[in-house]
């Protein structure tokens, strides 16, 4: 089986209808032109995303967050709907932790829809851990988020982690024909 191979990088606003495009099969249009403008903008902003070079939809996911002093205050984690379940948001994951780390930011956190058990648990596998809720916090049904926390992203373990995730997506990814590079 042939493998596919993957590019991740930093968006930019000639990225911006791959942006739009993606974010309206993910979330239905959960932010404008606009909005994404100002995060491309930011200098507080890291938007990543993977690219597949020989795929009808070469934007496949991608991944946001801020930077909030010591904090990587995660916004947006995105896969395409057909690329799903491949080891992309993993890929994404491990890239916006190794980024928050590279900033010198000590840890990151996210809400998650409660009924989210596939994001859940992806961001489980990476170590975060329940820290709150807030109650009807998703505006289009009231439904709850779970804040999710992961600290000590400057300690010598954390690095450790950092290899053996790079190790383990390679592997997941490899399975899904995919190849990073």
């Amino acid at each position: 089986m042939l493998s596919s191979n993957l590019k991740l990088k930093s968006l930019t606003s000639e990225d911006l209808s791959a942006i739009l495009e993606l974010d309206q099969a993910c979330f239905g249009g959960l932010w404008t032109l606009e909005g994404y403008q100002r995060e491309l903008d930011s200098p507080n902003s890291d938007l990543l995303g993977i690219f597949a070079p020989h795929s009808s939809k070469t934007l496949l996911g991608m991944g946001c967050f801020w930077s909030i002093l010591e904090e990587a205050h995660i916004t947006i984690v995105a896969v395409h709907p057909q690329y799903q379940r491949q080891g992309l948001g993993q890929a994404l994951i491990y890239a916006l932790l190794k980024t928050a780390s590279d900033r010198n930011l000590e840890l990151a956190t996210l809400e998650v829809r409660a009924s989210n058990e596939a994001a859940i648990s992806l961001y489980q596998k990476f170590g975060f851990k329940t820290a709150g809720r807030r109650r009807r916090y998703y505006q289009d049904n009231g439904e709850d988020a779970l804040i999710l926390w992961l600290s000590d992203l400057q300690q010598p373990s954390f690095m450790e982690k950092l290899q053996h995730w790079h190790n383990m997506i390679e592997a997941q990814l490899q399975k899904s024909a995919w190849q990073l590079i």
